[in-house]
């Protein structure tokens, strides 16, 4: 092993001599940009010097055309990583706070105060039904029609007409805030 690591570093020095200045060349006419072409051939550098492998010897030196694919794969995948990144701008400091809206607060407390009076009035009259159901219905975060039904023992289009009766019935006798 440390005589291949000695063959290894011999010959990284031989491509450092020979090769150096075509490596920059062609990895310039890939990324058009000097700095980002030296950091590229010195990972090149650090690469071959870090993983000894005589699969990648050729000659005195490394196979070239090995490490003119490597280069331009480094590049390639250092745009596609570059485009993944989104750089969002400090928006927190940049913009002031909304200030809290107290009135639409009032409006949808007002709301739901009178949809559960009317709710209670509405179990006084015929449609008791439908606000028992829609009580259930609209009171509870994970209650579905179907399970509604399960729980009743009523068919599901039975449960699905009294809350529509008891929407229709909410939507004519209290006033939407919102519109």
């Amino acid at each position: 092993m440390q005589n291949k690591r000695l063959e290894n570093t011999k010959r990284l020095e031989v491509l450092y001599k020979e090769s150096h200045k075509w490596l920059l060349a062609a990895t310039f006419n890939i990324v058009k940009n000097r700095e980002v072409a030296e950091d590229l051939v010195g990972e090149l550098y650090v690469y071959l010097g870090e993983r000894v492998n005589p699969a990648l010897w050729w000659g005195q030196s490394f196979n070239v055309m090995y490490c003119y694919s490597f280069l331009k794969s480094r590049f390639l995948n250092k745009v596609k990583r570059d485009k993944k990144i989104q750089y969002q701008a400090n928006t927190e400091s940049d913009t002031p706070d909304d200030e809290y809206d107290i009135d639409s607060d009032e409006k949808i407390d007002t709301a739901y105060n009178q949809v559960i009076e009317e709710l209670k009035n509405m179990e006084r009259t015929k449609l008791w039904p439908a606000s028992k159901l829609a009580q259930l219905y609209f009171f509870d975060d994970k209650m579905t029609l179907e399970k509604l039904s399960a729980e009743i023992k009523i068919c599901k289009s039975t449960s699905f007409t009294q809350i529509k009766r008891a929407k229709k019935h909410l939507r004519e006798t209290i006033e939407n805030p919102f519109k």
